[in-house]
């Protein structure tokens, strides 16, 4: 370990991880460089767009804004870990089955994002989600697809609690 790097201890999808770390280097970089994490997506890389949304201790974050020093000691969620066993998480599977993506480069920001929706609302509206999914950009669908995946991934988790 240099100088200049700190020390890191994280957990990324019910994982520990250990690391060193420049100060200045993003979360998103150190999921992507580092940990070979690439579904969490760069794209405006200035916290407008919501591509590179993970969730920090459940809630949701630009991880193109945070440093990766400043999650040590979280827990971090990211688009890898929805899956489980080869089984796609709810959220996965009605953004499928209803078609709430396209070219797919929002996706995993819109995921995380619509996870945190539910946790904190699991009788989400569609106005609800529409509201709370105005943070992340999608160039593709028009978000009315994206909208009612939520809705459906809310009732299945419901249904399954």
């Amino acid at each position: 370990m240099s100088a200049e790097e700190h020390e890191l201890t994280v957990t990324i999808n019910d994982r520990q991880i250990e690391a060193h770390v420049e100060p200045r280097l993003s979360l998103a970089d150190f999921l992507r460089r580092q940990l070979g994490l690439v579904g969490t997506h760069l794209g405006c890389e200035q916290g407008a767009c919501g591509a590179c949304t993970v969730l920090v201790d459940g809630q949701s974050v630009r991880s193109c804004l945070m440093l990766a020093v400043q999650a040590d000691g979280s827990r971090v969620e990211t688009v890898e870990g929805l899956a489980s066993n080869g089984e796609l998480h709810p959220v996965q599977e009605a953004f499928r089955t209803k078609q709430g993506l396209q070219c797919g480069f929002c996706t995993p920001g819109m995921l995380m994002r619509s996870l945190e929706l539910i946790r904190d609302n699991p009788d989400i509206s569609a106005e609800q989600a529409r509201e709370g999914l105005a943070s992340n950009l999608c160039r593709c669908t028009g978000y009315q697809f994206i909208v009612e995946a939520v809705v459906e991934a809310a009732s299945t988790m419901s249904a399954e609690t």
